[in-house]
């Protein structure tokens, strides 16, 4: 049996990597709690940077979550543990969303090195993309590894990718004509509030160019200077779109299409494709509907668009320090 030591150091790079994966908004609604006993990594949700008019079941919040446990578990993988996760593990602590116990393992660890690197490499990317289309077997690997997590991922067709984007269109419009959404938003994104402890901020240059024409509807996140607009932008004419789905729509559903978000993201990383999300036709109960593909299962439930490319990697945006607690059991 091979017996990894859990060090301050390494369990502040389990955590950083964890805190690295993507969040809607980047208001990263996790904490953290370590017990000693069992070796056990808690991973709770920070209610309080929920979004109350954009996330309201807390969907996308369970999604975020879902993808900072996949980066916990490529990272527990790597120091020479076996993640053993557990989803929803106490009916009786609701903002318990997952634990992974770091487990002695008799195997050699099975992540690939690469998988691993991609944790500090992966983030969106706002900018254009060349419009190069994805080989086949990328397509193929993508579509594979959400499977492995539970999901499916579903690559459309440039007549259904046509009608995605009208869907997020209309759904951007809607957001940034809705006053308390628009607040939400900018609320995320402007800046650190030293009053309230809320928003990390971005930095100009990650939210993309700002010269607006009627094809791609990025999420525009400066809506409020210029509220008369329709926000979108001139990107690739012909994108790569993806939607993942899950067979079912329930909180481990939403927990498990996260971490297959995110190892979609990490493995098109590891083949130099670039990511942005389109989350916004999600956000809204009656576009989330027609987003369904057509040729999907007679079940289906999307959870995420995603923009698959080649292009500039963009810049990253920041993180905030990880809360820690420590639990002794008596």
């Amino acid at each position: 049996m091979r017996t990894a030591v859990l060090d301050g150091t390494t369990l502040e790079t389990l955590l950083s990597a964890a805190v690295a994966a993507p969040s809607i908004h980047n208001t990263q609604p996790w904490r953290f709690r370590l017990d000693l006993d069992t070796l056990t990594l808690e991973i709770r949700a920070d209610t309080y940077r929920g979004l109350r008019h954009t996330d309201p079941t807390g969907r996308a919040l369970h999604l975020s979550v879902g993808c900072a446990v996949l980066n916990l578990r490529i990272a527990v993988e790597h120091f020479g543990w076996t993640p053993v996760t557990r989803l929803l593990p106490r009916p009786d602590e609701p903002d318990l969303l997952a634990t992974v116990r770091l487990a002695d393992t008799t195997r050699p660890t099975t992540t690939h090195p690469a998988l691993y690197d991609t944790v500090w490499r992966r983030h969106s990317s706002r900018l254009p993309f060349s419009g190069r289309p994805l080989p086949t077997p990328v397509l193929t690997e993508l579509t594979e590894v959400a499977h492995t997590e539970g999901a499916l991922l579903h690559h459309l067709p440039p007549a259904r990718t046509d009608t995605v984007l009208r869907l997020t269109r209309e759904a951007e419009y809607r957001n940034t004509t809705d006053p308390d959404r628009a607040a939400e938003s900018r609320r995320w994104v402007t800046g650190p509030d030293t009053r309230t402890g809320t928003g990390l901020g971005m930095p100009p240059e990650a939210l993309g160019p700002q010269d607006f024409l009627d094809h791609i509807p990025m999420r525009d996140f400066g809506a409020h200077l210029h509220p008369d607009r329709l926000p979108a932008r001139p990107f690739e004419k012909r994108p790569t779109i993806a939607v993942l789905t899950t067979a079912h729509d329930r909180r481990t559903d939403w927990l498990r299409a996260g971490q297959a978000l995110e190892r979609v993201l990490l493995t098109a990383t590891a083949h130099n494709v670039r990511a942005s999300l389109l989350h916004q036709a999600l956000e809204w109960p009656d576009l989330r509907e027609r987003l369904v593909p057509p040729a999907g299962p007679r079940t289906c439930h999307p959870q995420m668009v995603l923009r698959l490319g080649y292009g500039p990697e963009g810049p990253a945006t920041p993180r905030s320090g990880h809360a820690l607690l420590l639990r002794e059991e008596t």
